[in-house]
């Protein structure tokens, strides 16, 4: 009995070490799984895996009377990560056998994504309403933050998309500061083909200066949210919010009342 119940605990603890590392390898490129709102979805997600994949065993075992069947408690939490990629690359036949446990897994890890997505947009609405008071500050919040990355990524369309979108941002803060100081209508119009974001003379027309300025504004924090949310998916979750904050002043320490007495006397 204690042999057999030391058996059941160690398959259960091997699905759900395996099941972490499957949903870990799911959720990559979308999000981080155990997030403020997603870990509760996550450890559900991977319990549940753990507790079928053991059932799944013990049968197995029980049937065959062989201890090596024990070893789908590993295999069995894979469903995680190959009905992703099914899902993504077609149906295949090795996959068949583990449609039941996906489809019981369909809606936790529906309400997981769902609380991935609501922390990733927090992630990002903290960070650019930090910088959204001016152009210029949501451009130098756009090189800040990619100055903290840009060396650190190892995939360099990753890192291409970043800087496509850093420079856009960049060069319509540049415009829009432009237009603030009523530049001449021949130096925006070169100042707006410069740049391929804005190069279309049909969608950015200098008539109507506010509205291209708005308009400008308005699309350079689009582009630094999308940039934000392509950092966090890449693992880029423990940046600081810019501007930073300055700490705040130490107050110099008073003396005790007891010394300013003695001293007085």
């Amino acid at each position: 009995m204690p042999g057999w119940f030391a058996g059941v605990a160690g398959t259960f603890v091997l699905s759900m070490v395996s099941a972490y590392s499957f949903l870990r390898l799911r959720c990559r490129g979308a999000g981080y799984p155990f997030s403020r709102r997603a870990k509760w979805w996550a450890v559900s997600v991977i319990l549940l895996t753990a507790i079928l994949a053991t059932g799944v065993s013990l049968a197995a075992v029980t049937v065959t009377d062989h201890v090596r069947a024990a070893f789908l408690g590993l295999v069995i939490p894979s469903g995680l990560w190959i009905g992703q990629v099914s899902t993504q690359d077609g149906r295949r036949r090795s996959t068949s056998r583990l449609r039941p446990l996906v489809a019981c897994l369909t809606f936790p890890l529906a309400q997981l994504y769902g609380r991935m997505g609501d922390d990733l947009q927090d992630w990002c609405d903290a960070r650019l309403e930090a910088a959204s008071g001016t152009p210029q500050r949501v451009a130098d919040a756009a090189r800040y933050y990619h100055n903290q990355v840009a060396t650190r990524l190892r995939n360099s369309q990753a890192r291409e998309q970043l800087n496509r979108w850093r420079e856009s941002i960049e060069h319509k803060a540049s415009i829009v500061r432009l237009i603030s100081l009523d530049t001449s209508p021949a130096r925006l119009h070169a100042a707006l083909q410069w740049h391929p974001s804005t190069r279309d003379s049909g969608s950015y027309a200098a008539d109507d200066l506010p509205y291209l300025a708005d308009r400008l504004e308005s699309e350079a924090q689009n582009e630094l949210y999308l940039f934000l949310a392509q950092v966090y998916r890449l693992g880029f979750r423990k940046l600081l919010i810019y501007p930073l904050r300055p700490p705040a002043p130490v107050r110099a320490r008073r003396p005790p009342l007891a010394d300013h007495n003695a001293t007085s006397e």
